[in-house]
């Protein structure tokens, strides 16, 4: 089990109130980080993490906003920040996904999902490199999907993959625009996760990616062994290789 050692730092993950992100944010809790759950519109649930990690023996705040506003990121920022103080470690997990052929789509059910994967990334890290680049110290984790190194291309739920794919250009552009700046920036990515509403008929080993194989990943980027890591993707799929789409 990887357990770095983050008391005294500060983790935000966005869209954590529930699945993925959700588990993200208990396992950093898990290694001694306060933590910051992020949502947009389940406030209910967000609340029940905030509590489950003072549980754990961490501070925890609750935070709300759209990731793809840029004033509602400043805000939500702004607040973990009066509440915790600066972010060390971010983990950009938002990332809806539309499962219909490309020509299905409207042009504001695509532009939901660019914008909720690409924007909210770029969004989210520029605001958390405020305080990174003050500290000289700073993670960023940001969660892609396998299709971005695998080369799957598909024309159902086509904007999801281009916007994966968006999302690891920029993680590479910003690890090497960070580099001097005491920051790293790597990203995970899966292909099934066990909460998936959709499994296809045969899974890499035999079973979905759980949370904890996920959770592994993104505190391996955390280790302070760690630290020359920056620019690395890891794909979190069992060896996953798509022979059609």
């Amino acid at each position: 089990m990887i357990e770095p050692d983050l008391a005294d730092r500060v983790a935000l993950v966005t869209g954590s109130s529930k699945g993925v992100g959700r588990e993200l944010l208990l396992s950093l809790a898990d290694c001694g980080a306060d933590v910051a759950v992020h949502y947009r519109s389940s406030d209910e649930r967000a609340r029940e993490v905030a509590t489950v990690a003072r549980e754990r023996g961490v501070d925890a705040t609750v935070v709300q906003g759209d990731v793809t506003d840029p004033d509602d990121v400043d805000a939500l920022f702004s607040a973990v920040e009066e509440d915790l103080g600066s972010v060390d470690v971010l983990v950009n997990n938002v990332g809806p996904f539309a499962p219909k052929h490309w020509e299905e789509l409207s042009v504001e059910e695509w532009n939901a999902v660019l914008l909720g994967n690409v924007n909210s990334t770029y969004l989210a890290s520029r605001r958390a490199l405020d305080g990174m680049r003050k500290q000289g110290y700073g993670r960023i984790v940001n969660v892609g999907y396998a299709s971005a190194e695998k080369g799957l291309v598909a024309p159902k739920n086509a904007p999801y993959f281009i916007a994966k794919a968006g999302v690891l250009t920029f993680t590479r552009m910003l690890a090497a625009d960070t580099q001097d700046d005491g920051i790293t920036v790597n990203a995970v990515s899966p292909y099934v996760v066990e909460n998936s509403d959709v499994f296809p008929d045969e899974l890499p080993r035999g079973r979905p990616a759980e949370f904890d194989d996920l959770s592994q990943a993104v505190r391996f980027f955390l280790e302070e062994s760690s630290g020359y890591l920056s620019g690395v993707n890891v794909t979190v799929d069992g060896g996953w290789l798509p022979e059609k789409v």
